[in-house]
């Protein structure tokens, strides 16, 4: 066969030449230069690397712990178990607010304030997951521009993954993590208001609620379950044409406050009105965390609510044991889909359907 067709006598004229030989398009050096695998890590490995501050070595550790494969998981508890006895020397702080209303930007300034005053910072910002997709953008760090490059802080993203609210179900344990590494702060950012609070709120000492003012109904703010929820509120972007609204819609939500039952704490929740993006008032904010982190230490409240988090966390974590086992049983998902399409086509209702799935389930683990 004639290597180009186009020599032939068909195309008197014409003339291709052969030309160079062409090297391999791969470059033949790269298999050598090629990045050597990760080395397998002990739990050992992982603990040491964790109290010596390793970031590297923590970043692992979290990613074990986001895990659903059974065997990072088992990896993933022994690390938690052996780093348990180095946690809970942290202050935990939660952040929420609408979207929009300027966390990831504050959240930069204020770890820059906290992190003048010593220690290291940890966030753990929890990025939306798409119904659709399943994927999230985790770009968070993006918006951290000062914070992700400061040598004292970890950023961590992490995607919701449809957990409670949106909040990632293994954060709790990212903060053990955190703690035993040396972080002395930590932040905790929810995507939004919503049930991602309860959760949120069920593992920080300090829950922060940022607001906006001048976007409509200042009172569209004031939902009861989060207002409860919070130690302190602060109104954002109160600069230039804004402050006088800020401070109206600070002495709405005083007024609002009067209204509810006081927290157990015993502390009366304060309104601060702030500029994340001109750095004003923010010293303020963090004199109000301290102070509040001091007065529910003095009475008792601190270390109460730290139990009652540790007992939340315990039924939580049998829940999902038990949606985990439901689910992964192998009579649950021979019949889960036959199930699901008679219910769909109205041939069950979804109580008789789900009431038979049990049935099933709990008969096989009696066998």
């Amino acid at each position: 066969m004639m290597e180009h067709p186009e020599n032939s006598e068909a195309y008197k004229g014409l003339l291709v030449n052969k030309g160079i030989e062409q090297p391999a398009s791969v470059n033949p050096y790269l298999k050598a230069q090629r990045k050597a695998k990760k080395r397998e890590l002990s739990v050992d490995d992982y603990v040491d690397g964790i109290r010596n501050g390793s970031v590297t070595i923590l970043s692992r550790a979290v990613t074990l712990v986001e895990s659903v494969k059974p065997d990072h998981q088992a990896i993933a508890q022994e690390v938690i178990e052996k780093c348990l006895p180095f946690s809970g020397r942290s202050v935990r702080v939660g952040i929420s607010g609408v979207p929009g209303a300027g966390k990831s930007t504050s959240i930069d300034v204020f770890g820059l304030h906290v992190l003048e005053q010593g220690g290291k910072l940890a966030v753990l910002a929890i990025d939306p997951s798409s119904e659709r997709s399943k994927g999230s953008i985790l770009g968070d760090k993006t918006r951290m521009e000062k914070l992700s490059v400061h040598p004292d802080s970890f950023i961590r993203p992490s995607p919701a993954a449809g957990s409670l609210g949106g909040v990632a179900r293994k954060t709790r344990e990212t903060i053990i993590l955190c703690e035993a590494a040396g972080f002395d702060k930590i932040f905790v950012e929810t995507v939004g208001v919503g049930q991602s609070e309860t959760a949120v709120h069920s593992m920080v000492d300090f829950f922060l609620l940022i607001q906006l003012a001048g976007t409509g109904d200042e009172l569209q703010g004031i939902k009861r379950g989060i207002m409860e929820m919070a130690d302190g509120i602060v109104i954002n972007k109160a600069d230039g044409n804004n402050i006088d609204k800020a401070k109206l819609a600070a002495t709405q939500y005083r007024n609002a406050l009067h209204l509810f039952p006081a927290p157990d704490s015993g502390w009366t929740p304060q309104i601060l009105t702030y500029s994340g993006f001109y750095n004003i008032g923010v010293k303020e904010i963090w004199d109000m965390v301290y102070e509040y982190i001091g007065f529910v230490k003095t009475n008792g409240y601190f270390d109460y609510r730290r139990r009652e988090q540790s007992k939340y966390w315990m039924y939580e974590s049998i829940n999902e044991q038990l949606k985990d086992g439901f689910y992964n049983n192998g009579k649950v998902k021979a019949v889960l889909q036959e199930k699901e399409q008679l219910v769909l086509n109205d041939g069950l209702t979804s109580f008789v359907a789900a009431k038979e799935l049990l049935d099933t389930y709990f008969k096989d683990l009696r066998q």
